[in-house]
Formats: C-alpha cells, sequence, structure tokens
C-alpha cells in the first residue's frame, strides 16, 4: 500500500465518521406453532422467541468445501447469539426467516428468491408476529446491503448509483419497518443491524483496488447512517457492526507478509473471508469470528429486560 493512500483512507474513516413458509435449508432454526390468545404462559420468564430478517448473513452464509462459494451454516450471528444468551439463563427459540440474495425490494415486491408466491420473507414474518402477538419477542432486521451493492461494482463506485440506492433504502426499509411494528405485540424488541465494509481489504493493492476501498467507506458509512436514520424513526436501536469489525481503527501495522496496512484492513481480513486463498476467497461473508462480533453487537444493544 503507498503511503499517500494510507493517510488517505485514515483519514476517511474518522471522517465518515403463519403460516410459516421457511426456507428449506435453515439449519438450526425451529419453526414455532401458534401461540393462542392469552396462552402467554406457555413461555417462561427466561424464553423468548427469536426471528431473523435479512439477506445471507442472517444465516450465516459461509464459503465450504461443499459450496466454496458459500452457503448457509449453523454457525452464523443467530446461533451465536443464542449461545450468548444461554450463558445469561435466557433461551432464545429461534427461527430463521432471512434469503441469501435478499434485497429491500424483494422482500416487499417479489420475486423472492426462497419463498413461493405469494409468500415472502416479509409476509412470513408478519404473520409469526400476528401468531404469537402476546410472546416475548426479539427480532433482528439486517437489511440494506444489496440494496446499495449493485452501485459497487468491480472497483469501480457509481456515486449516482449510490445516492439513488440509499433513498430508495430508506422509503423501502421504512416500509418493511411500518409493516412489521403494526404487526408486533406489546413485547417485542427490535434489533436493526448496521453492516460491515468488506470491500475494505482491498486497501492491501495499490492503484484503483486502492481508491475503490477508500471510496467504499464513505458508500458503506452513508448506507449506515441512511439504516440509522430509519431505525431511530422508529424507535429501534440499532446494532453498530462497523464498530464491532473496528473499520475506524486506522493506525499503522504491517500484515503477516510485513507489508504497511491499517488495523482495520487486517481485522476486515480476520473477520470476512476477503483474505482467504482460493477456492474460499475472496468472499464477502463472514468467518466464525466475524459472525461472533455481529453477534456480541447485538447483545450490546438488547434492553434489560432480553
Amino acid at each position: 500500500m503507498s503511503k499517500g493512500r494510507l493517510l488517505t483512507i485514515a483519514i476517511v474513516v474518522i471522517v465518515g465518521v403463519t403460516v410459516v413458509s421457511i426456507r428449506p435449508f435453515s439449519q438450526g432454526a425451529s419453526v414455532l406453532p401458534p401461540i393462542r390468545s392469552g396462552s402467554v404462559s406457555v413461555l417462561t420468564k427466561s424464553t423468548v422467541l427469536y426471528f431473523d430478517i435479512g439477506a445471507s448473513v442472517s444465516v450465516g452464509v459461509q464459503p465450504t468445501p461443499r459450496d466454496p462459494r458459500g452457503q448457509p451454516t449453523n454457525r452464523g450471528y443467530s446461533n451465536r447469539l443464542v449461545t450468548l444468551d444461554a450463558v445469561k439463563g435466557v433461551t432464545l427459540k429461534l427461527t430463521e426467516l432471512g434469503c441469501p440474495g435478499e434485497s429491500i425490494a424483494t422482500m416487499l415486491h417479489g420475486p423472492d428468491p426462497c419463498y413461493v408466491t405469494p409468500d415472502t420473507q416479509l409476509s412470513d414474518a408478519v404473520a409469526l408476529l400476528h401468531a404469537h402477538h402476546g410472546a416475548v419477542t426479539l427480532v433482528t432486521v439486517d437489511l440494506g446491503f444489496n440494496t446499495l451493492d449493485v452501485c459497487l461494482r468491480g472497483i469501480d463506485i457509481d456515486l449516482t448509483c449510490i445516492t439513488a440506492q440509499l433513498s430508495l433504502l430508506r422509503q423501502q426499509l421504512g416500509q418493511v419497518m411500518r409493516a412489521l411494528t403494526k404487526a408486533a405485540g406489546p413485547n417485542v424488541v427490535f434489533i436493526g443491524l448496521g453492516h460491515y465494509n468488506p470491500y475494505l481489504t482491498k486497501a492491501t493493492k495499490e492503484g484503483a483496488a486502492e481508491v475503490f476501498a477508500g471510496n467504499s467507506l464513505v458508500a458503506l458509512q452513508r448506507m449506515n447512517q441512511s439504516l440509522s436514520q430509519v431505525y431511530s424513526s422508529f424507535n429501534v436501536r440499532m446494532a453498530d457492526i462497523s464498530r464491532a469489525f473496528h473499520e475506524q481503527d486506522t493506525k499503522v501495522v504491517r500484515n503477516i507478509k510485513k507489508e504497511i496496512t491499517t488495523a482495520n484492513v487486517l481485522y476486515e481480513c480476520k473477520f470476512t473471508w476477503m483474505c482467504a486463498p482460493k477456492p474460499f476467497g475472496p468472499n464477502i461473508h463472514p468467518t466464525d469470528a466475524g459472525y461472533l462480533a455481529i453477534a456480541q453487537a447485538i447483545e450490546a444493544v438488547l434492553p434489560a429486560r432480553l
């Protein structure tokens, strides 16, 4: 990495500062029977329903020997969150609704990659919330990256596209959250998720890829700001995944090849498959360590009653 570009990236970081039709590949997920009205006692005080909504990251997609391009696993952040809460004496009954390749648009209008029309991930989530209206429930919402990612292809960033897509993101995510919160009972807690920046790892190369990495910081920061705006408008807390991935840590370090880089780039290499050798990398999805970091970020913003 050139010294001049290294300084540029560091500055950017500082400034930018049921009917239930569950996916057939749902691993570790449980389909819950409807709870009859007034039957909240079916659940103990230490049992919480957990509905996990989102795209590929929400279902723990990672490259595997079976599919080096990536497939859902039972090592995602929702599974890690179940383990973390078990230590606290809380049982999370997990239902994974997420769908690889899902965008906010497909949730709203289809065609949904994992659901058969007229079902969508959103319609099933709403149905679950209605069916368990009185239950203590946690809902994580992990959306937005696939809306913006169309503007970040190859090593080029279309700034006009980013502005348009972020406007669309705010509008569409608002529709999703309106439908979810309207269906939710009095004991539902929503947590929105921000997103990490997998393209930061391109800063390990000079030239156009390095410039792309610096520009991607601005794009992902703007996306996280847009996500925060929407979630805040519904009084929903947002887990800061960018902070969990140490993306603001710009101190100069050396990688295993003794090359000069920044700490945040090394964290992205540790928490994603972007720096892994073929056939598993580069892949934007988190590693086991990355999914644990996401789970810990969610845990950090959970209210005390959960």
